[in-house]
């Protein structure tokens, strides 16, 4: 047994025997009463805006951490917009329903939760340790399992001791391998006394409590006693409990609570529905996927295809776009393909073409990419568009469409004619729409051009574009992380430092802007920046394999042997045969006297890239303190014609020339590491050295004869 701290996880049974469990655990003082995760209550982050809006009373004394930390509150509590502004709007949050043409990653969930984490730790008071307790974590919405399986991995459970409880349903991933991992489970006694109902509580009581937990509690006497209703008497609970929800006026109801209820009211193909598009749209614009296709196929369920086309078509982009982004295409084409079935609207021709075009472009695993069959979509897309008579609505759709058909010509290889594509979108629009008209649609187009001319390499003309983007739209985070990252190719360190550090300011924990930060402090020898940046992305993201091999190569550079190996064991975990990791392991050994390990170390990265040059280096170096020099020389010389200006590798074989008094072969390499390091002290000094040797042998010898 350990005696570490650990987070619990209190499983199966009934919840008022989980509850006696919890209450026998010895916890410390909780931070927040007992929260429900049930996705019925309130959808996504459920849980996560439960412990918030329960939080927001002292949070709100700690202004600098709340604006920090704004965007990610709003998103899991949106009834905080009262008290807590929201100080980054962008374009794509701003934008009308007719002018939604850009949407979420799927992935702004994951970094949402992370800044909830980090706002929930360091929001804690400094009075000693507390725990959370959260039940029904199986009946938990994806936004939930992401927010707690981060919250297991990254908050001590000595400061916050997370209790999670779940009855006997199957708890799903990434929660289920969190648990695992970071909880100590402690299982509910299934023969533990159930409690008995009060006799004096009639079938209607019981009933009314039922609907009163919203269709929650796992208590068989209340679901018996709802289930004993006839339609009419559950409907009117239904209705009541609705009423006082909408009393309320807290927007997360709508996504769970309120239309449970009232598709199960007295007008559930009216109201109900209509307060299931409204979620269901709601979710969509939030990147709220998984719960947007829950939500959404419910009310497909009920809508009629034919008699009810307009509604049934809302639901079916937003379903059919959700199922896209989650990669679960084939579930999206057969929605398309029944939407072309069922219609004979242009525009739902035209719009399903083009959804059926981006999964042949963009969404489907690269196996069951075509690009043929996409451009084939798209050019009847904008042929049909092409017959619409408003001219400004045929502009922006035939510009839409045409957007999409430049992905495809890039994806096909041919960057200039993607550009000609862009080229006219953007004129078009301009010239036929006003200024305040589709301004997100127009920062896109301008996001697209800047991205196919960096494929071009002019650099310039991107960077002009992406000015243009950042000025309508300043607080999009990605707009600055690609900006940056031109900026870097454009040899403009310090504008994509200042780039990257504004992304930082306006995103949520966002891995991949840190992880290009690091790489850029690293190369402008900030050692102690990309250090902590590659610390962070590993605490964002563990499997980032490329922020071990980085992080273990400073700790080596720093002799933290230990902190070097384990980096390298971990990455090696998630990517057994990366060379690169080998390699440190090979040095690690090295460093520590023990040849054998090292050397197998060194040969599996060879296996894996025969032409990895420190690997190279490390073999030489292994052979050379074991006396072979032949050996060493051997695997230098690959080395070297790999990396003819790599200085160390120049020294390194000029010492082995020097130790066997070949200074002519000596000088010549120490000549060309002392053109690229020019700086290096021990260069210079070898360098001075050997021409000295160089000149007293010559003197030794003296002039050769006359033949």
């Amino acid at each position: 047994m350990t005696n570490v701290p650990r987070h619990q996880w209190v499983r199966g049974g009934l919840r008022r025997n989980r509850a006696g469990i919890v209450d026998a655990l010895g916890l410390p003082d909780l931070l927040a009463p007992t929260i429900d995760a049930h996705r019925r209550l309130r959808g996504p982050y459920t849980a996560a805006g439960t412990l918030v809006r329960a939080l927001a009373p002292s949070l709100i004394r700690r202004p600098d951490l709340v604006r920090r930390y704004d965007v990610e509150v709003l998103s899991v509590a949106p009834e905080l917009s009262a008290v807590v502004p929201d100080s980054r709007q962008t374009l794509t949050s701003m934008a009308i329903p007719a002018e939604r043409t850009r949407f979420y990653a799927r992935l702004r969930t994951q970094r949402i939760s992370h800044g909830v984490v980090e706002l929930v730790r360091d929001g804690l008071e400094d009075d000693g340790p507390c725990a959370l307790v959260v039940e029904n974590v199986e009946h938990a919405e994806v936004t939930d399992l992401e927010f707690l399986a981060i919250a297991l991995r990254r908050i001590d459970p000595r400061r916050l001791t997370v209790v999670l409880c779940s009855g006997d349903g199957e708890v799903a991933e990434p929660l289920r391998s969190a648990l695992a991992q970071h909880a100590e489970v402690v299982v509910a006694d299934p023969t533990a006394q159930s409690h008995r109902p009060n006799p004096l509580d009639d079938v209607g009581k019981r009933a009314r409590r039922y609907v009163e937990g919203d269709g929650t509690s796992d208590a068989p006497e209340l679901l018996s006693a709802y289930e004993a209703l006839d339609d009419a008497a559950r409907a009117e609970l239904h209705e009541w409990r609705a009423a006082q929800l909408r009393a309320r006026d807290e927007q997360s109801l709508g996504l769970g609570a309120l239309p449970y209820h009232l598709v199960r009211g007295h007008d559930a193909a009216g109201v109900g529905v209509r307060a299931l598009h409204e979620a269901t749209d709601y979710c969509v614009c939030s990147g709220f996927y998984t719960a947007a296709v829950e939500l959404g196929q419910q009310g497909l369920a009920v809508v009629d295809p034919v008699h009810e086309s307009t509604l049934w078509w809302r639901f079916t982009t937003a379903v059919g776009l959700s199922l896209s982004i989650l990669s679960r295409t084939k579930e999206a084409q057969q929605l398309y393909e029944e939407a072309r079935l069922h219609s004979i609207l242009p525009r739902v021709h035209m719009a399903a073409g083009y959804s059926i075009a981006m999964l042949y472009t963009r969404h489907n695993d690269p196996q069951d990419r075509d690009e043929r069959k996409a451009k084939a979509w798209l050019n009847s897309s904008i042929a049909t568009a092409s017959l619409v008579e408003d001219p400004s609505e045929r502009a922006f759709l035939g510009a839409f469409y045409r957007n999409g058909l430049a992905l495809v010509e890039v994806n096909l290889g041919d960057p200039s004619e993607a550009l000609l594509l862009v080229n006219g979108c953007i004129e078009s629009l301009e010239r036929l729409l006003t200024p305040d008209e589709h301004r997100l649609h127009r920062t896109v187009l301008k996001n697209n051009r800047a991205r196919v001319y960096a494929m071009l390499g002019r650099l310039d003309e991107a960077l002009e574009d992406y000015a243009a983007v950042i000025a309508a739209d300043p607080n999009h985070a990605e707009h600055y992380l690609e900006r940056g990252n031109i900026l870097r190719r454009a040899g403009r360190d310090d504008a994509a430092a200042a780039d990257y550090d504004r992304a930082v300011q306006l995103s949520p924990p966002f891995a991949e802007i840190y992880y290009n930060r690091a790489d850029l402090r690293l190369s402008r020898s900030d050692r102690k920046g990309a250090l902590e940046d590659f610390s962070y992305v590993l605490e964002l993201d563990p499997e980032c394999v490329d922020a071990y091999i980085n992080r273990a190569g400073l700790y080596l550079e720093d002799s933290e042997l230990d902190a070097a190996r384990q980096d390298a064991v971990a990455g090696l975990r998630r990517e057994p045969e990366n060379p690169h990791l080998h390699v440190v392991l090979g040095e690690v050994e090295g460093e520590l006297g023990r040849p054998g390990p090292a050397q197998r170390a060194f040969d599996r990265a060879l296996e894996a890239d025969p032409d990895l040059v420190p690997a190279l280096a490390g073999r030489a170096a292994l052979a050379w303190q074991a006396g072979d020099e032949e050996r060493a020389l051997r695997h230098l010389g690959r080395a070297v014609e790999l990396a003819p200006e790599d200085p160390a590798l120049r020294f390194n074989r000029a010492t082995i020339h020097q130790e066997a008094g070949r200074w002519t072969d000596a000088l010549a390499d120490l000549k060309i590491a002392a053109e690229v390091a020019a700086d290096d002290p021990d260069v210079a000094a070898a360098l001075e050295s050997c021409r000295a040797a160089v000149e007293d042998a010559g003197r030794l010898v003296g002039p050769e004869l006359p033949q």
